[in-house]
Formats: C-alpha cells, structure tokens, sequence
C-alpha cells in the first residue's frame, strides 16, 4: 500500500505548503496528494479551497519543486460547481499539462491527475493520453457498481479514488477484477490504516505518512511506483 501525504504531511505543518511537502519527503512518503486551481489572474495556484485571495498561494510549479524528485505526485484538479469557480471549458487543463510535461519525460512516472469533475478528467485524457488518471468520488452506489467501473474503464481511467469510508472488501476486488487501482481518501487512524492495507488497497491518502508507514510495516521507499493495474 502506497502511502500518499494528504496535502502534504499536513498533520505536522499547514496543508497545501512547502513545509507540508518537504516535511512529506522527510518522513518517507511515497507520494504527495496536492490540490491546484485556477486563479482569477491565470495562475496555476496550489489551493483545496475558493478562498477570495487565490492569487496569494502558492504557485503550482514551486509546489510541485518542493516536492523533490523522489515522490509520487497525484494532482486533483478542482473544478467543480461545488467547488467555486467552476469553468465548464477547462481552461485549467492544458496549463497543468504543460506544467507536467515542461519537467521532463523522466519524471513522467511520477504523476496522477484525479478530480471529482468527469469533464475535466475528459480534458486531460483528450490532452495528455500519457498521463493516468483516476475518478474521485465519495463512493459507489452497490446497485451501480458495475455499471460504474465499467464507465470508469472506457474512459481510460487508471484508478479509483473513494473515501475510505466506502472501502469493503468487495469494492477493492471488483476494481481489480476490471483493471483499477484503488487509492483511498483520507485516513488518519492506525487501526484503519492496518485494515486499509489488509483489505489490499493500492493506495492511501493520509495526514500522518509518518504513522502510514508504520501502519503498514514498511520503510519508505527508494523509487516509489504507481500500481496501475490496466495493461
């Protein structure tokens, strides 16, 4: 089980930071789970929230520095009504391709673009076939399953990202069963971590990579490597 920093390590410093970031890699995690918008002026600004002065956080580029070369990358995208700020065309899409390519094809490895938005994951495929992609969602409906993996799978998509509280047993072995990865969002208690680990997801967001790791009785890893299970 991959162990992926929410935020950054953002038990220990503020989320969405250089410190979190750096701090992540101190601690061993194998990736960094970080957020990035669109501000009014054009930006690519690393933020989880609308908040009014988007032109004030951190720059996408200087987050993704802080993050170094080792670790995993998983971008979410926000652009959703529910988010603020939604752009029904995507703008946000090619300016984070290009910032993901400009750093190199020997970095390719390292990234995972995710977002709750189905036409902006649609935008990415269209962009950037290279670049895997995963769905966040809440969870799915059992009635639906199937019918929604399989949506899932045509879309190109290479994981699934549900709230850990959605996590069974059978929702890990349908996605495996059609090729998807499962990285689950966000769990913080050790307990559930060693269960998260048990139940054979792929990956897990946490605010404690730290305790992640101990969780899942791992030291951090050399050369972390997304499990994608499409061929």
């Amino acid at each position: 089980m991959l162990v992926i920093a929410h935020r950054g390590a953002s038990a220990a410093a503020a989320e969405n930071t250089v410190a979190a970031f750096r701090l992540a890699d101190e601690f061993g995690a194998d990736g960094v789970e970080t957020d990035v918008r669109l501000s009014p002026s054009g930006r690519l600004v690393v933020s989880h929230d609308a908040v009014p002065d988007l032109d004030g956080m951190l720059a996408f580029t200087d987050g993704l520095d802080a993050c170094g070369d080792r670790m995993l990358v998983n971008v979410e995208i926000k652009n959703s009504v529910s988010d603020g700020g939604f752009d029904p065309t995507c703008e946000i899409v090619p300016l984070v391709v290009d910032e993901l390519r400009r750093r190199g094809p020997q970095h390719r490895h390292r990234w995972l673009v995710s977002s709750f938005s189905w036409a902006t994951l649609a935008a990415v495929r269209a962009a950037a076939p290279e670049l895997p992609t995963a769905w966040l969602c809440n969870g799915v409906e059992e009635t639906r399953r199937r019918e929604m993996l399989d949506r899932v799978v045509a879309a190109g998509h290479s994981a699934l990202h549900p709230s850990e509280a959605a996590i069974t047993e059978a929702l890990v072995a349908e996605c495996h069963a059609v090729g998807l990865a499962v990285n689950v969002w966000t769990a913080n208690d050790p307990e559930r971590l060693r269960t998260l680990d048990e139940l054979g997801v792929d990956g897990v967001c946490t605010d404690v990579p730290d305790v992640g790791l101990e969780a899942a009785g791992r030291s951090p890893a050399a050369t972390p490597q997304w499990t994608f299970r499409q061929g």
